[in-house]
């Protein structure tokens, strides 16, 4: 049977040995080789031919970054899942690697407290998204060859018809995404222009500091003022708020207006923040003037408020999947019937500013879209 074939780089002998070991003893993988460092790794890769490499940040002689710049150069659609410390250098230095090109990533263990503990924060982050990355490689069960795939343990909600034609207004743009995300939230958002009329909340699934980290490269790169989102904030047109990592985001309405609100409650679809907790408060806040948007992502976060805004009177729009590094997340709303628009990604910034004019002036849209950390 056809395995993923895996090269582990990393400089530390135990994580090489541990990531290996948990690795192997998935019947699905296979680590067809290890590398102490980038120059290493680069010499192996003609050799070894992987299906998906995992890539340390920090290593002597060439590091994470320098290595990936190397490996894209020769293998532009090679998987790779870099390997990143959760430290504020870890932080930068990742989304400086997604810019760059890598696919993923997963934070090292750090306080877990013991080895176990350790070993199961890999193999819960890492298999998963190995698999995830490299479905083609993986046999299909023969029944799936005729049915339409399902989405992944995904609950099934009642259907709404599509919406025809453009909704009257739009009040909010809600947007959940996952692997793949910053780099689909860099093609978006700068396409859209500095008097966008309408506030934009993010749930994108990251850890503490990252979110805070991916928020002002954002910022940097577009028009709109992007933010980690703070509790009691209140929503303006064209301002943008992203999930603070480890805090779910929600809106409430006051005498005000509405507001950001965060809580650690209980992660939901195995996430903190998570996507449905933000779809249904923007539901509940906005009715038939909310417009939700599902990116990239593995799993099915979002699926269930997806139904709860298109149950009030919104809209939902998915990435397609050919522009998706993962369809997991907007496939689960298109195959359970709770997407009103499926689009490639350079179409969604289009329509967001298309469907925010009804009712309002035209917008000045941006000419082109700069490039997140370039």
């Amino acid at each position: 049977m056809r395995k993923i074939r895996v090269l582990v780089v990393d400089d530390a002998v135990v994580v090489r040995r541990m990531v290996t070991d948990l690795l192997s003893a998935d019947p699905d993988i296979e680590v067809v080789g290890t590398a102490a460092n980038g120059r290493l790794a680069l010499a192996k890769l003609p050799q070894l031919t992987p299906d998906l490499v995992t890539l340390d940040i920090e290593m002597p002689e060439l590091d994470g970054l320098e290595t990936l710049v190397g490996l894209r150069k020769a293998y532009p659609k090679l998987p790779v899942i870099m390997f990143s410390t959760l430290t504020e250098r870890g932080a930068a230095a990742t989304l400086e690697a997604l810019a760059r090109g890598a696919t993923d990533y997963v934070t090292k263990p750090a306080n877990v407290g013991s080895v176990t503990l350790a070993q199961a924060r890999i193999r819960e982050e890492l298999i998963p998204r190995i698999k995830a990355l490299c479905a083609q490689v993986l046999p299909k069960p023969a029944a799936a060859v005729a049915a339409p795939r399902p989405a992944t343990s995904a609950p099934k909600l009642p259907l709404v018809p599509p919406r025809v034609g453009l909704p009257l207004r739009i009040d909010v743009v809600a947007i959940g995404v996952s692997t793949g995300g910053p780099n689909a939230l860099a093609e978006v958002l700068p396409r859209l222009p500095g008097d966008f009329p309408v506030p934009i909340v993010i749930v994108q699934h990251m850890p503490p500091v990252f979110t805070r980290f991916l928020a002002d490269r954002l910022s940097a790169a577009s028009q709109l003022t992007v933010k980690e989102a703070e509790d009691g904030a209140r929503l303006t047109p064209g301002a943008v708020w992203v999930a603070p990592g480890n805090f779910h985001m929600i809106l409430r309405k006051d005498a005000d207006g509405v507001r950001v609100g965060l809580n650690q409650d209980p992660p939901e679809n195995s996430c903190r923040p998570a996507v449905d907790p933000l779809f249904r408060s923007v539901a509940q806040c906005f009715g038939e003037r909310a417009l939700g948007v599902v990116l990239t992502g593995m799993g099915y976060d979002g699926l269930r408020g997806a139904g709860e805004i298109r149950r009030g009177g919104g809209v939902m729009i998915a990435q397609d999947e050919a522009t998706s590094v993962v369809w997991g997340m907007p496939g689960a709303l298109v195959q359970n019937g709770q997407a009103d628009l499926v689009l490639p990604l350079a179409r969604i910034a289009p329509e967001l500013a298309e469907r925010a004019l009804v009712g309002r002036l035209p917008l000045r849209m941006p000419v082109a879209s700069p490039a997140l950390g370039r």
